[in-house]
């Protein structure tokens, strides 16, 4: 009998407005072929990051013109943004999927589940990234860590960039110059290194989590941790992120941090709940005690943000505040942001190949935690259970239809 013909692995060129990265990059095709797998990629596809077509060709991936050849000839599609991650573009390459064909890419799937109805209808067999769970054995895999270390970095960038003075303390012929000062909201991965990047740069810098156990790692990186004299023990969910808490929570943790605000030449907000909107935790009267020249960076901003006066995408003026909303900041540092997915990536598919061929094992917690769809279903418990929600929230009153629940479950 013959050996069947190896796996080929799919990069198209990513198409979501201002994407600039790519889901492989050159170095990924050496380990791939270890699996025994094959490397296909749309001419053009890592151009923006940095990654020449010349580059995939010397390192063994075969180029081929067209998007449509990429999917109609991928096993596997390896993509940044898909699905509901790709709400406009994305929805022409639903039309491109066929039975069978694996897509592993991020996917907004809690956020976005109805995207998740559209690919199972396809007979494809997608995985969302962001869903990868925080175990020791899937830390290779985490592009939810990953992308949060550049966006973390970049956002004190650009809040240096905007704020009107230096970071560092100098001692100079014309006089001292005193050193910024710096609250991060939030000490997760993009927060973390937003200490360390705003405290290399010289700034004094404080920070605050919900989370009371993260209180050692913000010392570790240079920060001062502030206390905030509330209960929050319920604060962390399985896996370590945050947990979303009641308005009361947030409205008496604001009263709290409006003085640390006030105090600060830049805050920086990193808060995110995995699905729901960001928590709203600093507001418009807060910004406006600051003084004129401070800047405020909301990482949230694609979330609904954590500022109240927070337009994603967009630098808004409040009182002489600068906001800025930046939106999808990794791709605005694509070459290193490219290689780490990549790695994530190549983990993730190690962990999913066996034997040249695809091992959808349920029994593993990486592949049933990141499976959305198979057998043309959402087959994802939380995916599914969003999905059925949102029929429920759909049935209108006056005779309109609303959505089956077969529809939700499908």
């Amino acid at each position: 009998m013959e050996n069947p013909p190896p796996l080929t692995v799919g990069v198209p060129r990513e198409s979501f407005p201002g994407e600039r990265r790519v889901a492989l990059v050159p170095a990924s095709a050496s380990p791939l072929m270890k699996l025994g797998l094959q490397m296909l990629v749309e001419r053009g596809a890592g151009t923006e990051a940095g990654f020449s077509d010349n580059a995939y060709s010397a390192a063994g991936a075969q180029l081929v013109d067209t998007r449509q050849d990429v999917f109609a000839r991928a096993d596997v599609l390896a993509q940044v943004r898909s699905c509901g991650a790709n709400p406009t573009a994305g929805r022409k390459d639903l039309e491109l999927l066929r039975t069978g064909q694996i897509v592993v890419a991020t996917c907004e799937p809690l956020a976005e589940p109805q995207w998740m109805r559209e690919a199972a209808r396809t007979g494809a067999v997608c995985f969302a990234l962001e869903l990868v769970p925080r175990i020791t054995r899937a830390q290779s895999m985490d592009v939810l860590s990953s992308m949060a270390t550049i966006a973390g970095y970049k956002a004190v960038l650009l809040a240096a960039g905007t704020l009107p003075r230096m970071f560092p303390m100098l001692m100079t012929a014309a006089g001292t110059v005193t050193p910024a000062r710096v609250f991060v909201v939030g000490a997760g991965v993009a927060g973390l290194q937003a200490i360390a990047t705003a405290k290399r740069l010289g700034a004094v810098v404080r920070a605050y989590d919900i989370r009371p156990a993260v209180r050692e790692q913000v010392e570790s990186v240079g920060g001062r941790f502030v206390e905030l004299p509330l209960e929050t023990g319920q604060a962390e969910a399985a896996g370590g992120y945050a947990r979303a808490m009641d308005e009361d929570f947030y409205r008496r943790q604001r009263e709290m941090m409006g003085k640390v605000v006030a105090e600060s030449d830049v805050v920086i907000t990193t808060a995110a709940v995995p699905g729901k909107k960001a928590p709203l935790l600093v507001t418009r009267e807060m910004i406006s005690g600051m003084a004129a020249g401070s800047v405020v960076v909301d990482l949230a901003a694609e979330r609904g943000g954590n500022c109240e006066p927070t337009q994603p995408g967009e630098t808004v003026k409040v009182d002489g505040v600068m906001v800025l909303g930046p939106a999808n900041l990794p791709a605005e540092v694509p070459y290193h942001a490219s290689e780490m997915f990549s790695r994530n990536m190549v983990s993730f598919l190690k962990n999913l190949v066996r034997g040249g061929r695809p091992a959808l094992d349920a029994d593993d917690e990486i592949i049933r935690e990141t499976m959305i769809t198979r057998g043309g279903e959402v087959v994802h418990e939380r995916v599914r259970d969003l999905l059925g929600e949102r029929a429920q929230a759909a049935a209108l009153p006056g005779g309109q239809t609303p959505l089956r629940a077969s529809d939700a479950e499908s």
